[in-house]
């Protein structure tokens, strides 16, 4: 089994520097215009299918990277890989104009993650590890999936947190930092065991 595992393209609430999370907001221009090229570029791999997080920014990315193909290629949406929930914090600006940081929540999540207390109506770090967790066992351990190339289509956070079923870090959730819009990371899942081949690469 081999596992790509996307983040979406960048949307107008990452340029406002806008907390998102479970909010459904589109691609943007910059967005979509990555993602063809992300797409152009992965062309010729022989996806047998594709999971996406429900939300509109993640399905578009994976629709775009799979192109021509997109028709042929089953799209299976599944709300454990969707982003965290924000609650009440979706929506707010967290960073002013120049890049700094002006939302205390905002600042633990980023970064001291394992501390971010979960918001009214929210999520934390442990709620997105569960439900990400369940997804990666039950997919990976599928007998049906083994000789198949998979496209998982996500968001930073939750992509962070699937790949702790690979990394085994908890103490460092981020691994250095938010994955890139549009970045991919490889995994590769022989009898159980995963080997990251590649690590957050934007084929752009």
């Amino acid at each position: 089994m081999k596992l790509y595992i996307l983040r979406h393209g960048k949307t107008q609430w990452n340029a406002l520097r806008k907390v998102q999370g479970a909010a459904d907001i589109p691609l943007a221009e910059e967005g979509i215009s990555l993602a063809r090229k992300v797409g152009e570029t992965l062309k010729d791999v022989p996806f047998d299918l594709c999971f996406s997080s429900p939300l509109k920014r993640a399905r578009q990315t994976a629709e775009l990277v799979l192109g021509r193909k997109a028709d042929k290629i089953p799209v299976i949406l599944d709300k454990r890989i969707q982003e965290i929930d924000f609650g009440v914090l979706e929506g707010t600006q967290f960073k002013d104009e120049k890049g700094n940081m002006i939302n205390r929540e905002m600042e633990t999540f980023f970064t001291d993650p394992n501390h971010f207390s979960r918001p009214e109506n929210g999520e934390n770090i442990s709620d997105v590890l569960a439900r990400t967790r369940e997804f990666w066992m039950e997919k990976t351990a599928d007998p049906e999936l083994q000789d198949k190339t998979i496209l998982i289509a996500s968001h930073g956070c939750a992509v962070r947190a699937l790949l702790q079923n690979v990394y085994q870090d908890p103490e460092n959730f981020w691994h250095g930092c938010v994955p890139p819009n549009c970045s991919i990371s490889v995994v590769e899942v022989k009898e159980g065991k995963a080997v990251l081949l590649e690590d957050d690469k934007v084929y752009a």
